[in-house]
């Protein structure tokens, strides 16, 4: 363990310094592509990651790097517009370090995003996938090493990472709205290389129905501190093998973008049932 207890909280101390009054509930965390979330906080405050203490700084493409706070879906929320990575060279704890400092903030709800790779040959770029589980095998746990029991117990329960309730929410927006919803099981993969075709054919045979380089160490945090947790994928791209050409993060941005308009009014009708 790098960050003891009183880490997270002089983080937390200067942020309520900064936004007086006001306390989130809904944490967002926004991945690539899909930053834009942002400007449609209403009365927002922007905090750099830069000038939290303790906190890790961005250096992903497409990831700004800062917290947004202000009401969104008539919610109060934190968003992250950018998030870190361990292929950046981060600790696991370093890298779900911002879900802790939200959650002693008062958030008790994370929304995550991210855009991954579509393992399944039958499915489409562009898609959204609910996540209804997650995969992370090898490398250690972002819960490794002395455990704060502020934030939970030593050995979590992980049956349900996302919580059911939440999925349910989702099931019926996207019903009302008219969005197709894949929903599958996120699969995470170390990076920053993508993955050759035969670890995306092992990927498949273990279960995973998308892939990508994020998201799995910062809910394993958050159920860890009694968050409950809904999550999506934009399938940004084929995986490596299932299609004749090389794979690029140029393509995984553009995919965000095109996606916005399905993308945006399902996380708003979501965080507005919430």
């Amino acid at each position: 363990m790098s960050h003891p207890y009183s880490h997270y909280q002089e983080s937390a101390a200067y942020l309520r310094a900064q936004l007086g009054e006001f306390i989130p509930k809904v944490a967002l965390i926004l991945g690539s592509g899909l930053g834009d979330l942002a400007q449609e906080v209403e009365n927002a405050a922007a905090v750099p990651y830069a000038s939290i203490p303790h906190f890790p700084r961005s250096t992903a493409p497409g990831h700004v790097g800062q917290l947004v706070f202000g009401t969104l879906a008539g919610k109060p929320v934190a968003v992250m517009q950018g998030r870190v990575h361990h292929y950046e060279g981060y600790s696991y704890e370093d890298v779900a370090y911002g879900v802790r400092v939200l959650r002693l903030l008062g958030c008790d709800t994370l929304l995550v995003t991210n855009a991954a790779g579509c393992v399944r040959p039958d499915w489409n770029a562009g898609d959204i996938m609910l996540l209804t589980d997650q995969i992370k095998l090898g490398g250690e746990s972002p819960l490794r090493g002395e455990n704060l029991p502020e934030f939970g117990v030593r050995f979590p329960d992980a049956s349900h990472l996302y919580t059911p309730r939440l999925q349910e929410v989702a099931r019926q927006v996207a019903q009302e709205l008219g969005t197709p919803l894949r929903e599958g099981v996120y699969y995470y993969s170390f990076g920053p290389q993508y993955e050759t075709p035969a670890e995306i054919r092992a990927i498949r045979a273990l279960g995973g129905d998308a892939v990508g380089m994020s998201t799995a160490p910062e809910v394993i945090v958050a159920a860890h501190c009694g968050m409950e947790v809904l999550g999506f994928s934009l399938l940004s791209n084929m995986a490596a093998g299932m299609l004749p050409k090389p794979l690029s993060e140029e393509e995984v941005l553009e995919a965000g973008k095109a996606a916005r308009h399905r993308f945006v009014p399902l996380v708003l009708g979501c965080l507005a049932q919430l």
